[in-house]
């Protein structure tokens, strides 16, 4: 009689978590990646179109201004063309070709609007 009571008593507990388990299924889904903030070694990073945060624009004209007499100029437009691009051309001249948006970016007369 015991020990038909205990294996009534242990399906009856067996049933009752199979079907909360049904009710309440477990998620043994790994959780969804979280985005990575940007690797600052990389060589692409700040130079590639938008891959900068306007906060760094400061820094990387400053760079990017370095060995120019027209410092305070140099300074504004890079700035400037920073804010919309998101990037800086590598090194102090030159490079353009891989931040489009700070190449195409022209003054009323034709010239580059971006150093």
């Amino acid at each position: 009689m015991a020990t038909k009571l205990s294996t009534t008593v242990f399906s009856i507990v067996v049933l009752q978590l199979l079907l909360s388990a049904h009710m309440h299924p477990l998620h043994l889904e790994s959780p969804a990646p979280q985005p990575q903030p940007p690797h600052h070694n990389s060589s692409q990073y700040g130079t590639t179109e938008g891959s900068l945060q306007p906060q760094e624009c400061g820094p990387r004209c400053g760079d990017r201004c370095s060995n120019t007499q027209y410092k305070k100029p140099c300074l504004f437009f890079c700035n400037k063309c920073c804010t919309k691009c998101l990037c800086v051309p590598p090194g102090t001249y030159g490079n353009k070709q891989v931040c489009p948006c700070y190449n195409n970016w022209k003054t009323q007369t034709g010239g580059p609007k971006c150093p």
